[in-house]
């Protein structure tokens, strides 16, 4: 049947319907996945169109899947970030939801105490396996929204569940209306996504779920779930690996609109946050991600770095508060010791510090010669210098003017006196055989060593 699309504006050709092909032996696609060798990529040179949504957003697993990589969280700790992460989102919600266990008391108690802050995002939600005892606990937290597991390739469905590709379609549904009936909305956790049949399950599912979305007046989300972190965004890759690909067909041939598309990925291969742009850009709305990208194994896709990848896309802020990203992660190294990576983009101590000469005289310069943006005024993290035995003249000199935070008119060049003296002393500790960097109470103590009315000078500018 030829029909006029008003999503594409084409006339597009829906004669075809993918059945469930309910096969007697699992697919494995033994030929990328050997497990004996690193999985291979293959492509087929076949090419989706971009397809942007409207309106995206984010949406957040740190107290579910990021909270099963960590040690557990305290209810007050849930609060203080989820406060936080509200904050980061902005009036517009573009943190969306976040979603929570409901398994122990601690659970119900961290999911009872953000409700009590009466704030409207990001929505909580919650998460459960496809099975009716833990669906009494998602009608005991009233929550409007819960995630259910359904995982999708026949490593899961015939190897850990031991169901054949129906009785698990037929398990998945089951739930799924027993959802609907008490009128809460189905988020499907399409698990292990990239090593799953596409044509002979995923989409057949997925069109079953569309049909009783459309027949209840409820929508039905589906999370397409890269558990292994499988996904590839190269053009023309095949699937099931495609990112692209994956979201193209449950939009294009299970009818799945983007509101209702939702990307997970893990970083197992250093590509969450390349899959989770492109799913936004061939069509889903949804990306989920956690706080510092906590979760399972590498763990999922970085909260914040989607934030960034947000404005990046758009070219605005939406009302996005990035200075609330520097607060998550010095709440996480101050209140849960959570150890920040120093090189981590955005929240490590480190990343927008240099030890390089060089660099720190284009610091010195001009800082935009060296800095990716103006992270003191988005981030509230101004550029930093380390100073070691490649920082030179230039980097004792920013890092003078950074610590005292002293004005124009008043901040010294590499040609002080002071600095002259300051970078002897360091030489002399590295020709010595010292190997660390100088930490912020060392070089203060150099200079009351070298000159003490210089440090009191610094001191009255920088309250100027």
């Amino acid at each position: 049947m030829i029909f006029f699309s008003d999503r594409s504006n084409l006339l597009e050709d829906s004669s075809y319907k993918y059945e469930l092909q309910d096969v007697r032996e699992p697919r494995l696609y033994r030929e990328l996945f050997d497990y004996d060798s690193i999985p291979k990529i293959a492509f087929n040179n076949r090419h989706v169109p971009l397809n942007m949504p409207d309106e995206i957003w984010i949406t957040d697993t740190t107290f579910r899947d990021g909270q099963q990589s960590t040690s557990p969280f305290t209810v007050k700790q849930i609060v203080d970030l989820f406060r936080l992460m509200s904050r980061l989102g902005g009036e517009k919600g573009l943190v969306r939801q976040s979603e929570f266990f409901v398994y122990s008391q601690k659970d119900k108690e961290a999911l009872a105490a953000c409700r009590d802050l009466g704030l409207r995002f990001p929505e909580i939600t919650t998460w459960i396996r496809a099975d009716e005892r833990d669906f009494q606990l998602v009608k005991e937290a009233g929550v409007e929204e819960t995630g259910i597991l359904v995982s999708c390739s026949d490593y899961h469905i015939f190897k850990k569940m031991g169901l054949t590709r129906r009785t698990a379609m037929e398990k998945y549904l089951g739930i799924v209306k027993s959802a609907l009936d008490h009128g809460i909305r189905p988020r499907c956790h399409f698990e292990d996504i990239t090593r799953a049949d596409f044509y002979g399950f995923v989409v057949p599912f997925a069109t079953e779920l569309m049909r009783l979305s459309e027949e209840s007046g409820i929508p039905i989300k589906i999370r397409m779930c890269d558990t292994m972190g499988f996904g590839v965004s190269f053009p023309g890759v095949s699937l099931p690996r495609s990112v692209q690909g994956i979201v193209y067909g449950l939009y294009h041939y299970a009818g799945v609109p983007h509101a209702q598309l939702e990307w997970h990925g893990h970083n197992d291969f250093y590509k969450a946050v390349t899959n989770a742009s492109t799913a936004w850009l061939y069509g889903a709305s949804g990306v989920n991600c956690s706080l510092l990208g906590i979760g399972e194994r590498t763990g999922n896709c970085p909260l914040e770095a989607m934030a960034v990848e947000y404005a990046s896309l758009r070219g605005t802020l939406d009302g996005m508060d990035l200075t609330a990203i520097t607060d998550i992660a010095e709440y996480f190294e101050r209140e849960i010791n959570y150890q920040v990576p120093p090189k981590t983009p955005f929240v490590g101590r480190a990343f927008n510090s240099t030890r390089a000469g060089i660099h720190a005289d284009g610091l010195l310069k001009d800082e935009e010669i060296y800095n990716i943006f103006n992270t003191a005024k988005l981030l509230g993290r101004p550029a930093r210098v380390a100073v070691d035995k490649t920082s030179g003249l230039a980097g004792i000199a920013f890092w003078i003017n950074d610590y005292y935070k002293l004005p124009e008119g008043h901040r010294v060049e590499k040609g002080d006196p002071l600095v002259i003296r300051m970078k002897e002393e360091v030489d002399k500790e590295y020709e010595a055989g010292r190997n660390s960097s100088f930490g912020d109470d060392e070089l203060v103590n150099l200079i009351y060593m070298i000159d003490k009315h210089r440090v009191r000078q610094f001191n009255l500018y920088s309250m100027q």
